[in-house]
């Protein structure tokens, strides 16, 4: 597990899958923080984002001074990868199904970027999360 503390407005969090060309990033430069899906094998990540979803808006945070700590664990398969922010479950990308999930529900639009990735819905799903969690402890 890669695994970052933070204060709001200043991160930046890189994890590669351990099986697959996959890496998820975790980035705040300021104004928001995002969870990144992207083919690690592209030079630039900004040419290998295949999804993005909001985490946070730092101006909405209840307590933007304090550290907090990002932490992102893959699935042994190395297809799925969930961030977590205090613990708590932030976003799930799962590069075999190309779908992303965030408890922001947002970004979604069609923009042509990330191919034949979902982008009309980032809902929540606990049931995603609990097949992770249940893969990666049993």
């Amino acid at each position: 597990m890669n695994s970052l503390t933070f204060k709001p407005g200043s991160a930046h969090l890189v994890s590669d899958s351990h099986t697959t060309p996959w890496r998820v990033v975790f980035e705040d430069e300021g104004v928001a923080g995002y969870f990144y899906a992207c083919d690690g094998s592209s030079k630039k990540m900004e040419d290998g984002i295949l999804d993005a979803v909001l985490i946070y808006n730092v101006s909405h945070l209840s307590d933007s001074e304090r550290e907090y700590i990002a932490s992102v664990q893959w699935s042994r398969s190395g297809t799925q990868a969930v961030l977590y922010i205090d613990g708590n479950a932030q976003a799930v990308f799962d590069f075999t199904a190309r779908c992303g999930y965030c408890q922001t529900n947002f970004p979604n639009f069609l923009d042509g970027r990330g191919g034949n990735w979902r982008k009309d819905s980032h809902a929540w799903s606990d049931d995603v999360l609990m097949q992770f969690e249940t893969d990666i402890y049993n």
